[in-house]
């Protein structure tokens, strides 16, 4: 175990920090809310902290794909414990727990709050709250592999840790510019998003704010309703944003190198995009005598439909209150989840894909047992590594969850509220049904129940394996 390396990994993880938390101390001198030691404080923290940690650490060192786990685990539970501080040290979360709990929902895009009046919050703390999004959505470490020219050989297995996906490759030769190509595009995306924003009406704050929220597909809104105050249009850009935010990364970049045929060949995207037309319908379909007209039943449903599937968790309407059927669509594309490479959580698109032609394989072994067919996604066979980390993910996946159900069990909540909060943060959606719908909050839960949420979201951004390699013995020898 590599001590000294990961420490320097740390170190500039704290420094980061500390920088990013100098926007929100700048809103809040500029709209004079009186914050800025809630701020001043932690960012005091963090650079000290992570000054003292480069002291100590090696600056150039080799490490391996465990130490890259253990790092990618420790940043984000370091991240968010320093990020809590500002809600904390406010007053307008008093306890650090809820803080906590408000800062991982952030940094993992989930969404989910404990917040009765988000309103209530200074802007300050409100803009802190949707840069934790966009931060999360790409990855704090990406974010530093693309902007430090980071040497040794960790960078892949940093990036690997990071980012979703049952396989995560380079677009070029080396990681580094990977995560620059990676990271401009959210930027450029990003942008887009905030003029459509800003020019459909849209106030500069928020479209500032719903512009990161969308980006990181987290879901936190500024206003009590979420989105449902906007116009239309507005949450119909919203909505479409989000479904671009949840398209595999690399697609892009496929784009832009004008590589059409190997975009056209991509039955992730294929899949993702049939689900929602299906979805859309099928909902619209079911809440169309709940809203009188065709128009409003389409609206409502593709913005839900493409909310919950890019795990964003933005809402116009009360999905608690349409029929059961809705609610069921809704809560399977909980589970499926955006595409890989992408900002969004949940399973992810390619492993549905690749868990459906498994099935398939051996659906045709029972037929013709000595036929020996490989797995193809987009033309390509997929490894018989990826395949068994493909059911690993899944078997490691049921386990967390209904371990999860069955523990915040105990605050006595329905069934249905329990198995939808699970859902909500494994998944990095936000909202769930009942009482953590999307008219409601996880303030309810005991602070037994918000910790096992939150290792549920840390768990579910990470994809399990980086944040469960620390509670292995083995991990920590040398």
């Amino acid at each position: 175990m590599n001590i000294k390396a990961i420490a320097h990994i740390l170190g500039i993880v704290l420094r980061f920090e500390g920088l990013f938390m100098l926007i929100p101390l700048a809103v809040s001198a500029y709209y004079a809310d009186g914050l800025w030691r809630s701020f001043a404080i932690p960012i005091f923290i963090c650079i000290l902290a992570g000054f003292i940690l480069g002291f100590y650490a090696e600056k150039e060192s080799v490490f391996y794909a465990k130490e890259g786990f253990i790092i990618v685990a420790v940043s984000w539970i370091i991240l968010s414990a320093m990020g809590a501080l500002p809600f904390w040290m406010s007053g307008y979360i008093h306890s650090y727990v809820d803080a906590l709990f408000e800062t991982i929902s952030g940094f993992t895009t989930t969404g989910a709050s404990i917040l009765n009046n988000v309103q209530a919050l200074p802007r300050s703390l409100l803009f802190w709250r949707s840069i934790t999004h966009w931060i999360g959505g790409m990855g704090v470490l990406v974010f530093i592999m693309a902007v430090l020219p980071m040497t040794g050989g960790y960078n892949m297995h940093l990036m690997r840790a990071e980012s979703p996906g049952p396989n995560v490759g380079k677009l070029v030769p080396k990681a580094r510019e990977t995560a620059i190509i990676l990271y401009a595009i959210y930027v450029v995306i990003t942008l887009f998003e905030f003029l459509f924003l800003y020019i459909g009406g849209m106030p500069l704050f928020d479209a500032v704010t719903t512009s990161f929220a969308t980006a990181g597909t987290g879901g936190f809104g500024i206003l009590n309703d979420s989105m449902a105050s906007y116009s239309g249009f507005l949450q119909n850009t919203v909505a479409v944003f989000m479904v671009i935010f949840g398209v595999n990364f690399n697609i892009y970049y496929l784009i832009i190198t004008h590589k059409t045929a190997a975009v056209l060949k991509s039955e992730e995207v294929k899949a993702y995009i049939l689900i929602i037309f299906t979805s859309t319908m099928a909902i619209a379909a079911n809440i169309y005598t709940l809203y009188g007209n065709i128009k409003d039943a389409l609206q409502y449903s593709f913005f839900q439909v493409a909310s919950i599937i890019t795990t964003t968790g933005f809402s116009t309407a009360d999905f608690n209150k349409w029929p059961v059927f809705s609610q069921t669509i809704l809560v399977i594309l909980m589970f499926i989840g955006a595409c890989a490479s992408s900002t969004g959580g949940g399973i992810k698109v390619a492993r549905i894909l690749i868990y459906l032609k498994l099935i398939k394989k051996e659906l045709r072994s029972f037929v013709h047992p000595n036929s020996v067919r490989a797995i193809k996604l987009d033309g390509r066979s997929v490894s018989k590594e990826t395949s068994a980390a493909t059911g690993a993910f899944l078997m490691l996946y049921a386990f967390v969850f209904f371990v999860s159900v069955l523990v915040i069990s105990l605050d006595n909540f329905d069934f249905t509220t329990n198995f939808t909060a699970v859902a909500a943060t494994i998944n990095n959606i936000g909202p769930g049904l009942c009482e953590v719908g999307p008219a409601s909050n996880f303030s309810g839960f005991s602070d037994l129940s918000k910790f096992v949420l939150m290792f549920d979201m840390l768990a579910g951004r990470l994809e399990l394996f980086p944040l469960l390699v620390l509670f292995a013995p083995r991990s920590w020898k040398r």
